[in-house]
């Protein structure tokens, strides 16, 4: 069984593209999406859960969708919650985190568990520029994305 964790930051377009641009290049498809948000960005997330859901059917399955609002800028609460979630899934899912979409501390709480207990991916979707980008994934070039890996990253590198 697979997990997905993304955070939800500034963009539903990242959060949505992001989760596009996996789904069509690693086919990596969930069984459960967990979604972080800051509290300032909670009104965004019916629309980045719509957006995963339409992708999700898109490519023939269904994950349970679940959401986690933390406080803006929680650094510490963020940590919490995501290990607290991590160690729980460990046991029974492959985990994929997609910090393409989130703000830095966030990012910065996903990132700092994975170190001690480890995940399978660490999704991000770099875009070389900002111009124009807040629209749907095949709609933007995709010379100007690349998809990485950075856990399959850091075992080239070994």
């Amino acid at each position: 069984m697979k997990a997905y964790i993304t955070i939800l930051g500034r963009s539903v377009w990242a959060l949505i593209n992001a989760y596009y641009a996996v789904l069509a290049e690693k086919a990596y498809y969930p069984d459960i999406v967990y979604i972080f948000a800051e509290d300032i960005y909670a009104d965004q997330l019916g629309r980045a859960i719509k957006g995963i859901e339409i992708l999700s059917e898109e490519f023939g399955f269904k994950p349970e969708i679940r959401q986690e609002i933390v406080r803006e800028a929680d650094f510490v609460e963020a940590v919490l919650k995501i290990t607290s979630l991590i160690k729980d899934l460990k046991q029974n899912y492959k985990i994929a985190i997609d910090i393409t979409p989130g703000r830095k501390a966030l990012v910065a709480g996903a990132l700092i568990p994975i170190t001690k207990i480890g995940v399978d991916h660490v999704f991000y979707l770099a875009i070389k520029t900002l111009n124009n980008v807040s629209k749907p994934y095949k709609m933007i070039p995709l010379s100007i994305q690349e998809l990485r890996d950075f856990v399959e990253d850091a075992r080239v590198m070994r």
